[in-house]
């Protein structure tokens, strides 16, 4: 819990905001600016209703019952309807902190002037995230074309007093009591409000903030890692000087030169071979770590750029301009569809090359005379044999999750919705990819600190001296076999929590 507070405005939510809210429960309040810009926005629909005018999913049905007329007395039911109905998700909850990010995006939005709905939905919405009221939104069941149709249903559903939400303790009650105890008034749609609602890609993108922040670190970390494999293999660190990657500037690459050759300064281990090593150059994995793990951070780059227009996009539909009522498709998740792809892919390649070093890091034909499985008695002892196995493991999982579920449109709603970008199936691989390759870069530092044991006295360059120590504060030295779950869990979890970078 933190004291910091998040104000909505429609306009200028940041990444930074998102994981406060979504994770430290930053209390969210909504600026009086916005209210009164979203009141003059619904006074537009007012109007426009009582004209007479025919409103899409308004006083319509919606996709292929659009040319279905509601008459007004029915407008209230027509939105309910559209709530109850797309309550239909499946599979496990989607994590708490993911839950809070949606019901954030989806407040931010509402208070744009182009939704045409009341502030007071975006007010109940800061409300229950200031109780740490959190629905019950299932993960599975949105193609993310209309938006995240199920999952923001299921948010929906509990602003109106009805299904079960959670609470900041992790136990379940009825949204009703819940909010009861808090003294929140469900809300009762009005028209439009339904279906404003619901359209949007923001359970697609608050998983794709959350990445990128997690991805972010996770980078950083991963040059940690490799740093200090390339000092247990006495590697050099002359591909990483800054002439090199001048002439080639990628961003990704030249900040990646930049990391490596920072964390190799002042090396005892590099002095002891700088002469008389028959070796011209390094292995791919460590010699061209720049150029591999570079385009992994473009990648994240360009899926932090994709969030930083979602969070404050108008993604819903119809659209408010002025006096006009604008029917779009701004609801549709494919950049945000290809950004998760394009992470996957990036993450997927990052633990790929980690396996690889810890791969070098074990086997005696390519350890620079490390002993066998960097175990202490080879042959008696396994060392970390299975850790490299695992790495493999997670690796080559995460290879089967890199096709892309941008390109798997299957058309729904009677074909009206004929292409669709199944965003959230991407998310959901991107997560699981996310983990793995937190596991494998864990296995990596354990890996490399274990090698880097067998070259003492010989000291390391200061950066990697310093990760070093910070594994061997949750870690120590494998002296006999033990089980390494425990170990490469602790470090994983060290990694979620900071760069060690």
């Amino acid at each position: 819990m933190t004291s910091q507070t998040v104000t909505l405005d429609g306009d200028s939510l940041s990444l930074s905001d998102l994981i406060a809210v979504a994770r430290d429960c930053a209390r969210v309040e909504i600026a009086g600016d916005a209210k009164n810009r979203a009141e003059r926005s619904r006074t537009t629909i007012e109007r426009a209703l009582a004209a007479g005018a025919s409103l899409y999913g308004v006083n319509t049905g919606f996709g292929k019952l659009a040319s279905v007329r509601v008459s007004n007395d029915q407008l209230v039911q027509l939105q309910r309807n559209l709530i109850v109905s797309h309550v239909a998700g499946v599979g496990d909850p989607l994590p708490t902190d993911v839950v809070r990010g949606v019901m954030l995006l989806r407040a931010n939005v509402l208070l744009k002037e182009t939704s045409g709905v009341r502030p007071l939905l975006a007010q109940r919405l800061a409300d229950l995230l200031n109780a740490q009221i959190h629905p019950i939104v299932p993960e599975q069941g949105s193609v993310g074309a209309s938006g995240d149709l199920a999952p923001l249903a299921h948010v929906a559903y509990a602003l109106m007093g009805e299904g079960e939400v959670t609470l900041s303790d992790g136990s379940r009650k009825m949204a009703a009591e819940a909010l009861r105890e808090v003294g929140v008034d469900p809300v009762e749609f009005q028209a439009k409000e339904g279906l404003s609602f619901i359209n949007g890609t923001q359970a697609q993108t608050s998983i794709l903030g959350l990445l990128v922040h997690d991805a972010r670190k996770l980078w950083r970390t991963t040059h940690a890692a490799t740093a200090m494999s390339l000092e247990a293999l006495r590697g050099t660190p002359v591909p990483f000087e800054e002439r090199i990657h001048r002439v080639r500037p990628h961003p990704g690459q030249v900040e990646s030169a930049q990391l490596l050759a920072g964390m190799l300064e002042g090396s005892e281990i590099r002095e002891s071979h700088r002469e008389g090593d028959p070796r011209v150059q390094d292995a791919y994995s460590l010699r061209c770590a720049p150029q591999i793990l570079g385009p992994v951070r473009d990648a994240v780059e360009h899926a932090a750029a994709v969030v930083a227009v979602e969070l404050n996009a108008a993604t819903d539909n119809p659209l408010v301009f002025g006096d006009d009522v604008v029917s779009g498709g701004n609801f549709h998740g494919q950049p945000v569809a290809f950004a998760l792809d394009m992470l996957t892919i990036g993450l997927t390649t990052l633990a790929g090359v980690s396996e690889r070093r810890i791969d070098r890091l074990l086997n005696p034909d390519t350890s620079q005379g490390l002993p066998a499985f960097l175990a202490t008695d080879p042959g008696l002892e396994s060392g970390f044999m299975m850790v490299q196995i695992t790495a493999a493991a997670l690796a080559a999982e995460s290879r089967t999750l890199c096709l892309p579920a941008s390109v798997q449109s299957i058309p729904t709603d009677g074909n009206q919705e004929d292409y669709v970008p199944m965003g959230m199936a991407a998310a959901f691989k991107c997560r699981r990819v996310l983990a793995n390759a937190q596991l494998v870069v864990a296995a990596e530092l354990l890996a490399g600190a274990q090698g880097l044991e067998f070259l003492k006295p010989m000291r390391p360059g200061v950066g990697v001296q310093h990760v070093y120590q910070r594994v061997r504060e949750l870690v120590p030295a494998l002296d006999g076999d033990r089980p390494l779950t425990p170990d490469v869990e602790r470090i994983a979890k060290l990694i979620k929590e900071e760069a060690l970078v």
